[in-house]
């Protein structure tokens, strides 16, 4: 069946023999139309079944009632949460959130970012992939005058609003907290360290060992493990080697962790007297594990409401041309101790 054509003001001023200009206004309640016309085509609209074009009639006016928004993975809790903050913000200021998924990869953050600045949204919300070193394409969001404000994974060098956590202090009360339970060789699960939130998260890890007076261990860290099936490999590396770790910090995720978990489970080592694990984001999953999993609750509902009340008060204060001034809000994140660790007291 050919779909149905949608009603244009065109095609009610067709059926009334009156012009598109005075349906036009008419529909936008104008004084300038007399009332009983102004009955008429808006009763002849509601029985043609006229949507309006909203989005044609916000960028009339300047501004789409539209915020863009790129994240690496929405299927994790911590980026899930982050867009569900925003979207409780946006929602009741009649705003709209378009959602990309970069998938980690940088070409198809390039394409979220370019699909946005073409559907003229008011700001562009980004938390970037871990692929890449070239942000041009976000500097073109700023030249183009979008606010752009980047949520916890930021380039440093772009001058925007970055709404971030406290990732070293959250790592060092981690690796504290392991070593006042006793363990002593802890390995770390490191993200890439051109990332300015896991080189933050490795020297927490480091200060960590530093002030209890433990030794950093080069064969204890191993680098990239971002995922469930990464931090199994790389747990499997550390759990074999002749000294193998006594606990191990998945820095990365809560994925990572599970997989040091499962590893940790089937090479019969006791979870956490044998081993502790302590990952990171406060995945769901982490309470119903057994043992359940130590981690680092990021507030990242906060973080997302916390994005979007920014932006409306600059709104507010300065209109649509608004830019916002760039500077650095910092959220800091809470240790949830669970049975992974728990093993003093």
């Amino acid at each position: 069946m050919t779909p149905k054509k949608r009603v244009t003001i065109y095609d009610i001023a067709k059926r009334l023999n009156l012009t598109a200009s005075s349906v036009s206004r008419a529909l936008n309640n104008s004084i300038h139309v007399k009332e009983e016309t102004k009955a008429l085509i808006v009763k002849t609209a509601a029985e043609m079944n006229y949507k309006p074009n909203t989005l044609a009639s916000n960028l009339r006016k300047g501004k789409s009632q539209t915020i863009g928004v790129v994240m690496p993975r929405i299927n994790q809790n911590f980026f899930a949460n982050v867009i569900a903050g925003l979207e409780e913000a946006t929602y009741k200021r009649g705003y709209n959130l378009v959602i990309c998924q970069s998938n980690e990869s940088h070409q198809k953050e390039i394409q979220c970012v370019n699909t946005l600045i073409n559907q003229h949204v008011d700001c562009i919300v980004i938390s970037v992939c871990v692929e890449g070193d070239d942000y041009s394409h976000l500097q073109n969001v700023i030249d183009q005058h979008i606010p752009l404000i980047q949520v916890d994974r930021v380039v440093d060098s772009l001058d925007t609003l970055k709404v971030i956590n406290d990732n070293e202090q959250a790592s060092y009360d981690a690796v504290a907290h392991m070593i006042q339970q006793g363990y002593k060789r802890i390995g770390l699960l490191q993200g890439p360290q051109n990332m300015a939130i896991y080189r933050q998260r490795t020297a927490g890890y480091i200060n960590a060992l530093k002030d209890a007076g433990l030794p950093f261990i080069d064969e204890l860290v191993v680098a990239s493990a971002l995922t469930r099936e990464l931090g199994a490999i790389s747990s499997r590396q550390l759990l074999n080697l002749p000294q193998p770790p006594d606990a191990i910090f998945a820095s990365t995720s809560d994925f990572s962790a599970l997989g040091v978990l499962e590893v940790a489970t089937a090479m019969g080592f006791k979870v956490p007297d044998d081993l502790g694990i302590c990952g990171y984001a406060n995945e769901d999953f982490t309470e119903i594990t057994s043992p359940s999993i130590t981690t680092i609750d990021q507030f990242s509902y906060e973080m997302g409401k916390t994005v979007a009340d920014l932006f409306f008060r600059e709104m507010d204060n300065k209109g649509k041309e608004a830019v916002i001034a760039p500077r650095v809000i910092s959220v800091r994140p809470k240790l949830i101790v669970r049975s992974s660790t728990r093993r003093v007291g």
